[in-house]
């Protein structure tokens, strides 16, 4: 069954607290914040003051995605506020290695994540030392897009590489997932989903949650 991580930038930014307590208790094991500049995507959102807001109110995993250039220079800063994984996109930076050695020596999950634009083979060589790989299955930058049908070939490769190499990081996907879309990402190796307005977007958010867990099982 595969784990959920609800997306606040679909969340009540109002009643935030709320919103984050029931898919909490509604059995959302993650709690995703995409952090984006307005330079790498259009959108403008998050900062490391609000995950640092954030972390006191709940005991999920605070699963941080940074949308932004050259995210190296402002990971210590989301290290100190409390995420408990940081995926950087190997588009954003020409250093992939240094920013992943960052998150780890900050004591942090660290996480790639690619765009649906880019191949597998790009991360190949850090695949060693990260904990989890993010797939965006839309391309990044706003909620509520189309499932790319596509990117599960990628999922695939990856889960094949886990195997044939014996690594064990957890293997995520990002945009357009339902409790539809998700069943064939599982079946080639996912065992993250994020979802967004699915969950936030619908008037009851667990019933979401369990919809997608059901249809993993």
């Amino acid at each position: 069954m595969i784990k959920v991580a609800p997306s606040i930038l679909s969340a009540d930014y109002v009643n935030l607290q709320k919103d984050i307590e029931l898919v909490d208790k509604g059995g959302a094991e993650y709690l995703h914040i995409d952090i984006m500049d307005g330079s790498f995507v259009p959108s403008i959102s998050f900062g490391p003051g609000f995950v640092k807001s954030i972390r006191p109110i709940t005991d999920m995993v605070l699963d941080v995605h940074l949308m932004v250039q050259n995210p190296e220079h402002i990971l210590p800063a989301f290290i100190d506020a409390g995420a408990d994984i940081i995926g950087v996109q190997v588009e954003a930076t020409q250093h992939i290695h240094r920013a992943l050695q960052i998150i780890k020596n900050g004591g942090v999950k660290a996480e790639v994540v690619i765009n649906p634009g880019t191949p597998v083979e790009m991360i190949k060589p850090v695949l060693h030392m990260v904990d989890q790989v993010l797939v965006m299955t839309v391309n990044p930058g706003f909620g509520g897009q189309k499932f790319l049908p596509e990117t599960i070939d990628k999922i695939a490769e990856l889960n094949q590489i886990k195997k044939d190499k014996g690594y064990n990081f957890d293997i995520e996907i990002d945009g357009g997932v339902n409790d539809q879309t998700v069943v064939d990402c599982y079946k080639a190796g996912a065992t993250v989903a994020v979802a967004g307005s699915y969950v936030y977007g619908a008037d009851d958010p667990v019933a979401r949650i369990n919809a997608i867990k059901d249809a993993t099982k």
